[in-house]
């Protein structure tokens, strides 16, 4: 293995350097959402994060509460999608309980 080298990254998921100051970009969101962020399963850009934010409070009118649920359906959906690399297919996985 090469030093320095990342391994077990086989994810369909799209993989980006950002270039600017994340940390800065991360002590600016609001409150809730970085609470959200600390418990999230994926490792959110708070760019990407912000833009979600603001995209789920329009759709709910402003209520934060109805727009942190929209952000964890999304990132379910995005587990979802990227699920096949970790899981077994459904098929395979009836027919073993089957057993």
């Amino acid at each position: 293995m090469t030093p320095g080298k990342v391994v077990n990254l086989r994810t369909g998921l799209p993989r980006k350097r950002r270039a600017g100051r994340p940390m800065a970009e991360y002590d600016q969101l609001p409150p809730p959402l970085r609470a959200w962020l600390a418990g999230a399963a994926l490792p959110w850009s708070p760019r990407s994060a912000k833009r979600l934010w603001r995209d789920a409070l329009r759709k709910t009118g402003g209520d934060q509460q109805q727009a942190l649920a929209l952000l964890s359906a999304a990132e379910q959906r995005r587990l979802d999608r990227d699920a096949t690399i970790w899981a077994a297919p459904p098929d395979r996985i009836s027919r073993a309980t089957a057993r």
